[in-house]
């Protein structure tokens, strides 16, 4: 009987290792195959960097090693995150033209819609330190700048009026540096912040400057996203028109009383509270006490532009 025994796990045992044996055969054969596939259809360039660069207008000194692998830097980390810089692309279908169309007005260069991307991706967010919308004002700075910021109204999620604060913001640093990269600059970091930079190592030229991280980043990431955003098919990035975020028709309509409810509210004129609020953000309640009676414009969706079929 242990001799039978024996014989029997015997057999298992030698079955077993010749299974593990076909297994592992088969694994590395499909493996092989696998990557075979993978080296014949897949590859990762490295990308070619302009050999002259502007930013607003400004010549960026790209013959200077540090500055061009900066650039290098940002162009990479920007360009293969693919799946957060194509939604740069359609946001910025929708976005753009409203942005471009104020920065012109206001005599500010177009270049500059690209640090809403680098602050936001054009999207309202809020930061650690509570900067909140496109263009990433604190409360402080949104207030001085003419937006309305409280429990019940903060314009920072207003695209319009935050644009034109940003403007205003903007070019009040211009006028103290008088250069367009020091301008982001201090954007980013602060203006005391950078003074501090510029005395302590004598020198007030942005590319020439050590400073933090995030800064010493900034104005490359910027220019990145203009040389990506600009020209998307020569950094790979391939999309149809029709794969892009559309710009809702809205038409707009007076407030200067008081609102209860903003769902009954959304409801009497045809739409719904979610609709409201996606395309006001700067209500930040159900309600609106309005108090002094001041004139707001709510902007509302034309009938049916919420369905697909109203864009083909």
């Amino acid at each position: 009987m242990n001799k039978i025994s024996t014989f029997l796990l015997s057999i298992f045992a030698l079955g077993g290792i010749t299974g593990i044996f076909i297994f592992a055969k088969k694994s590395f054969e499909d493996d092989q195959k696998y990557n075979e596939l993978r080296d014949s259809t897949y590859s990762v360039y490295a990308l070619p960097i302009p050999d002259s660069v502007t930013f607003a207008g400004e010549k960026v000194p790209l013959e200077n090693f540090d500055v061009r692998e900066a650039l290098d830097k940002e162009l990479h980390k920007i360009t293969y995150w693919q799946s957060e810089s194509l939604l740069y692309f359609k946001r910025a279908n929708r976005y753009f033209p409203t942005i471009e169309k104020i920065l012109k007005e206001k005599g500010m260069p177009d270049d500059f819609k690209y640090l809403a991307v680098a602050e936001s991706g054009l999207t309202n967010v809020i930061s650690p330190a509570k900067a909140t919308g496109f263009w990433q004002f604190l409360k402080s700075t949104g207030k001085s700048y003419g937006l309305e910021i409280n429990n019940e109204v903060d314009e920072r999620y207003h695209l319009e009026k935050s644009t034109i604060a940003a403007c205003k913001f903007l070019k009040k640093i211009n006028k103290k540096y008088k250069n367009w990269a020091m301008t982001a600059a201090a954007y980013n970091m602060g203006q005391s912040n950078l003074d501090k930079q510029i005395k302590k190592q004598k020198n007030d030229n942005y590319y020439d400057l050590l400073l933090n991280a995030e800064t010493s980043r900034y104005v490359f990431r910027i220019i990145a996203f203009k040389l990506i955003m600009s020209n998307p098919e020569h950094f790979g990035f391939k999309f149809r028109h029709k794969d892009l975020y559309p710009q809702i028709p809205v038409y707009k309509i007076e407030l200067d009383t008081a609102v209860t409810d903003f769902a009954i509210f959304a409801q009497n004129i045809g739409i719904n509270y979610k609709m409201l609020k996606t395309f006001n953000p700067w209500l930040r309640e159900n309600f609106l006490t309005n108090k002094n009676k001041k004139t707001y414009y709510l902007k509302i969706p034309k009938e049916n532009s919420r369905n697909k079929k109203y864009f083909k």
